[in-house]
């Protein structure tokens, strides 16, 4: 299934602002062929452990499910970030990715890289085996066609307009394998590694034009990556098909990986739908992260015959900054004395110890596990009705109505509605709801489906949203934080965050070249959004869980300590590292265990907790 956390958002493959389209159009796509620098040093990684198992068996169909169909199956444009977009992007792959378990960079459609001696530039070298799904070479000629892509206003995607034209500002061939990427500013090797090796667009089978999103809306392009789209059955199911032949299928990082033939990914609207086509054997796997899932729900006879087996993983990945999301644009929400209050009107703590069984845990910033780039010094303002009341006090908010919410001398009652967009989430929020009554504070819950939901989000239609966005290996800030962001639709901006102070801080932490220096903006634009209150931290979930018929088998390692999830079919790499398509179906035991549901057969159940990767 989807990461619960889901919308997925990751630089560069998807990270959304929208800015003035202001820079030339200058591509070089006109540089036939350039010099290539003499002294550069080549790199590659050949050396690193292999993590998948070279027992995998490969074939069968893997069945999956999403909340909601997407609005889209382009990339780019409008509604194209919602909770499906991480099958859209992992398509193609990326020319680099991280290796999971060593940090160090990994070859994926490049083979070898060289650092440029301006600090700017990354030249690459394509693996010549490297095709597309249809057949055609991955060539040059991609990189060049995506940079004019993303700057073109074709694609009605301001955020990369701009970011193809500030953050990358050049592409320059040398040859049909050998080309440069050239960011705006110098960058250590860190940033450039993790800022420039963008993937690649079928620059043979685009074609801009004005009407662009609608014609490209439900296309079929072609991939680089595993897994192409085969069939979709609007608003049902999107089927994807195993490349035949696969060009990755005997690359060091990519044998034994992506095994399913099929990856068949169904709608299923509410999640304890979801769970009975579980437990009647129609999904594979089930996500297990919420505590009552895997502690209560996981008692079945299913699981209890053994045929279902569950797994605990930790893992070592970036926190995502899961939390309440205040809407400063917001008549009420405008003064912060009103955010400070709602802060401590929460009662999140006692939601953790309780409704969460104490598996979670609280998130003091917006977003940990970064390293040096957390602040660590901060803390979550506590649970405290009186304090909160004190703080709404000098909002105006002083008299108590009938129902027991605050009031102003207008008679506006203290009121917020929260959107959300996991069914799952109800119980949680009204604990929340019940004891922020004790604060004098009302709120509202409004669930909505998965893609509108988000897409309001992204609109600013919503007072406060209560979500997450998904963990980076390097905070990224100026699509969330920066005031060019304020009050525009389809940005990630929505807090709608309109503070110079912030704003000026994002800017220098773009810019810095310095890795010590970038990680000690990063805790102060963290601080600096700690005083403006608009982001409410709530949890922190160092694992992952999930449960899984016996016949999907994992390596004896069952994961990396970089993976979001234990079942994951695709890559991965749109979160930086590479670490999914590790499982496959061994397809005896699938039938082994269909026989022994007729017959009776039991196994012994099977539940693992592997703290292998858990930190302190």
């Amino acid at each position: 299934m989807l990461h619960p956390s889901s919308p997925t958002i990751s630089l560069p493959s998807r990270i959304r602002l929208i800015t003035a389209f202001a820079a030339p159009l200058f591509f070089s796509t006109f540089v036939w062929s350039a010099a290539l620098p003499t002294d550069l040093v080549w790199e590659s990684n050949d050396t690193d452990p292999v993590y998948a198992d070279p027992a995998a068996q490969r074939g069968g169909t893997f069945h999956d499910f999403m909340l909601s169909f997407p609005l889209t199956l382009r990339k780019y444009g409008p509604d194209s970030n919602g909770g499906f977009a991480a099958y859209i992007r992992e398509g193609t792959l990326p020319l680099l990715a991280t290796h999971p378990i060593t940090g160090k960079p990994m070859p994926m459609l490049a083979n070898q890289w060289a650092f440029g001696a301006d600090h700017k530039t990354l030249y690459f070298r394509i693996n010549p085996k490297a095709r597309w799904s249809d057949g055609e070479p991955v060539t040059t000629d991609d990189w060049l066609f995506t940079l004019k892509m993303m700057r073109s206003k074709e694609i009605n995607d301001p955020w990369y307009n701009n970011y193809y034209s500030t953050q990358i500002v050049d592409v320059t061939k040398f040859d049909d394998h050998t080309f440069s990427i050239t960011s705006g500013t110098e960058k250590s090797r860190e940033d450039l590694l993790d800022s420039l090796p963008f993937s690649p667009e079928p620059s043979h089978a685009i074609k801009l034009t004005a009407n662009w999103v609608k014609e490209y809306n439900w296309k079929l392009l072609p991939v680089t990556g595993a897994y192409r789209i085969g069939e979709v059955k609007k608003g049902k199911s999107v089927t994807f098909e195993r490349v035949k032949d696969w060009w990755g299928n005997d690359e060091r990082y990519f044998q034994h990986r992506f095994n399913p033939d099929r990856i068949e990914v169904k709608v299923l609207r509410d999640q304890n739908i979801a769970w009975q086509h579980f437990l009647r054997g129609d999904l594979d796997s089930f996500g297990l992260v919420m505590p009552n899932w895997w502690h209560d729900k996981s008692k079945t006879a299913e699981f209890e015959k053994g045929y279902i087996d569950k797994l605990w993983f930790y893992t070592q990945t970036p926190q995502s900054p899961m939390g309440l999301y205040l809407n400063t644009a917001d008549p009420l929400l405008r003064n912060p004395d009103v955010r400070i209050g709602i802060q401590h009107a929460l009662a999140i703590d006692k939601m953790i110890a309780t409704l969460l069984r104490g598996d979670y845990q609280r998130l003091n910033t917006y977003g940990s596990g970064q390293g040096a780039f957390t602040n660590t010094e901060i803390k979550a303002r506590p649970f405290d009705p009186k304090l909160a009341r004190e703080y709404f006090a000098k909002a105006g908010f002083s008299k108590a109505g009938p129902d027991g919410v605050l009031q102003n001398d207008k008679g506006q009652p203290l009121s917020l509605t929260i959107t959300y967009t996991t069914a799952e989430h109800a119980q949680r929020l009204t604990l929340l709801r019940e004891e922020a009554k004790k604060a004098g504070l009302n709120l509202e819950l409004n669930l909505m489906d998965a893609s509108a939901g988000f897409k309001s989000m992204l609109e600013k239609k919503h007072q406060s949203a209560w979500m997450a966005w998904a963990g980076s290996r390097y905070p990224a800030y100026w699509e969330f934080f920066h005031k060019v962001n304020a009050n525009k639709p389809q940005t990630n901006n929505i807090m709608n965050i309109d503070d110079d102070a912030i704003s000026a801080l994002v800017e220098q932490y773009d810019k810095a070249f310095d890795f010590t220096r970038k990680a000690e903006l990063s805790r102060q634009i963290q601080q600096r959004l700690f005083e403006l209150a608009s982001f409410v931290p709530a949890y922190q979930v160092p694992y992952t869980r999930a449960g899984a018929w016996r016949w999907v088998k994992l390596p004896k390692i069952p994961a990396t300590p970089q993976s979001d999830l234990l079942y994951w079919p695709l890559d991965g790499a749109s979160s930086g590292y590479s670490y999914g398509g590790l499982f496959w179906i061994d397809d005896k035991i699938k039938q082994e265990t269909r026989a022994a549901i007729k017959s009776g057969q039991r196994f012994p159940p099977v539940t693992v907790v592997d703290t292998r990767y858990q930190q302190p």
